[in-house]
């Protein structure tokens, strides 16, 4: 099958009839992540504790055949069932043992090995359920593969590259400034010209950095009319980003004692309370959710809860800050 577009999944979708197996490949962690939300939709909201599952492909016994046999079990009481497969990576492009994998960067000699039963999962790609939707999220897959071949004949793929297929650097910039006005405007804001610019050209073909610093800018100007290139300058500048690792590196370390110290270094140095809360908000989304899966829905939850605070005057914002901190420290 050739290449789709999301637009072509979503169509398929609207009209209830989406295909048995989906690769979604690439870089754009948010384009994917709300793709394989929209086809989990089709699925009732009553049903989905029986006919919705979210694997994730790097935990422990989540191996080919234990997707296949997850798709292959029928839906209960509903008319199709949806397996989302995360990570897929692992499965799709799976790093090599010994001494060449080392030699190439993929990482120490004692890496996991590839899975064995691939076969089983080419075979369900080949004569998939019928009442099953199979969705595969990767980062990247090893298109010499058996596998991908088999998916390419007969799923639908979709390339989520972010800014990486956007042509040469001009392209890549006029994509980038594009989709900072589009999530502006989705948020009911404006932005002036000149800051889209900004933001579009510091995040170079950097899709995360690109979605991270909207997000941040966001929040960083909630409830102005309008987005000024001085709000641009404040979220996106150099020292901005080093603040980023800083206290990031610290909680993901879960050094919840750093990461206090640079957050009150921050507040300290005029930081913003929405603008550190928007750098919190994207490490869940960028970092977390690939280090480690399952303290995502808590810190989740966390970040909201300081968002209603923040706005509804909550409390302090330091110690709004430093509770959110504590509880993305945890394990």
């Amino acid at each position: 099958m050739p290449v789709a577009t999301p637009a072509t999944v979503r169509k398929q979708i609207a009209q209830g009839r989406p295909e048995p197996v989906y690769l979604l490949v690439g870089d754009d962690e948010a384009e994917k992540s709300q793709l394989a939300a929209e086809v989990a939709g089709v699925v009732d909201e009553d049903l989905r504790p029986f006919n919705l599952e979210r694997l994730y492909a790097n935990d422990k016994g989540i191996t080919p055949s234990a997707i296949v046999q997850s798709a292959r079990t029928l839906p209960m009481l509903g008319d199709r069932r949806v397996i989302v497969v995360l990570r897929a990576e692992r499965i799709l492009k799976p790093r090599r043992r010994g001494k060449a994998a080392e030699a190439e960067g993929e990482g120490p000699a004692d890496e996991a090995e590839p899975p064995t039963d691939l076969d089983l999962l080419e075979e369900y790609v080949k004569r998939p359920e019928p009442l099953t939707t199979l969705v595969l999220v990767a980062a990247d897959v090893d298109r010499q593969r058996k596998l991908f071949k088999a998916l390419q004949k007969h799923a639908v793929i979709v390339e989520c590259l972010g800014l990486q297929g956007g042509g040469d650097l001009r392209d890549v910039a006029r994509t980038a400034d594009a989709l900072v006005k589009q999530a502006v405007s989705g948020a009911g804001q404006q932005i002036e010209p000149a800051a889209s610019r900004l933001v579009a050209e510091r995040a170079g073909t950097d899709i995360g950095r690109l979605r991270g610093d909207i997000e941040r800018l966001l929040l960083y100007a909630a409830g102005q009319p309008k987005i000024t290139l001085r709000d641009a300058q404040e979220v996106v500048s150099s020292e901005t980003a080093q603040d980023d690792w800083a206290v990031t590196n610290a909680i993901a370390r879960g050094d919840a004692k750093e990461a206090l110290r640079q957050i009150a270094l921050a507040l300290e140095a005029d930081g913003v309370p929405y603008k550190i809360l928007g750098q919190l908000a994207w490490f869940v989304r960028e970092k977390l959710t690939a280090a480690d899966p399952r303290r995502v829905p808590a810190a989740v939850e966390a970040l909201f809860r300081t968002d209603l605070d923040l706005k509804s005057s909550g409390g302090d914002p330091r110690i709004l800050l430093e509770r959110l901190v504590v509880d993305l420290c945890r394990r």
